[in-house]
């Protein structure tokens, strides 16, 4: 164990070091992950956290299945996307429909033909108006004044 943390930690602290110039007792308290051998592989331990993956050496590169943290960040992200996706697919379907609120606006069939009944009432009288006025324009030609 103490060969890998070690290692590990000799690793990271590089870094460390040349940019802060420290003690290495300063380097293992930043160190973000530790190493523990096992007889399958090795465990990785957040130093933060305390959540742990497990690791094994495949074709000389160290494999760790998704840590905790990663996880539960990735299933959030999936989560966020489900419902993004969701919204989309409501908008694309409401795309050519009438929006609740112009549709509950608009009046009903009864109340359209009562409009439309009230429309027809005017023009009526309004073009009843127009002939007698074009009648009373022919009855009473006088002749234009000559200026």
């Amino acid at each position: 164990m103490s060969r890998t943390r070690t290692l590990f930690a000799a690793v990271t602290a590089v870094p460390l070091l040349a940019i802060a110039g420290s003690t290495s007792a300063f380097a293992e308290d930043t160190v973000s992950y530790s190493l523990e051998k096992t007889e399958t592989g090795y465990i990785r331990l957040n130093n933060k956290t305390g959540e742990m993956s497990i690791c094994q050496e495949k074709s000389g590169q160290l494999v760790c299945k998704l840590a905790t943290e990663e996880r539960k960040a990735y299933e959030e992200d999936l989560a966020d996307l489900k419902t993004r996706v969701a919204k989309l697919e409501e908008a694309v379907a409401s795309i050519g429909k009438i929006p609740p609120v112009i549709r509950d606006a608009l009046p009903s069939d009864e109340e359209f033909e009562k409009g439309l009944s009230y429309m027809e009432k005017f023009m009526r009288r309004f073009m009843g108006i127009a002939k007698e006025f074009e009648n009373d324009d022919k009855g009473s030609k006088a002749e234009p004044q000559k200026t």
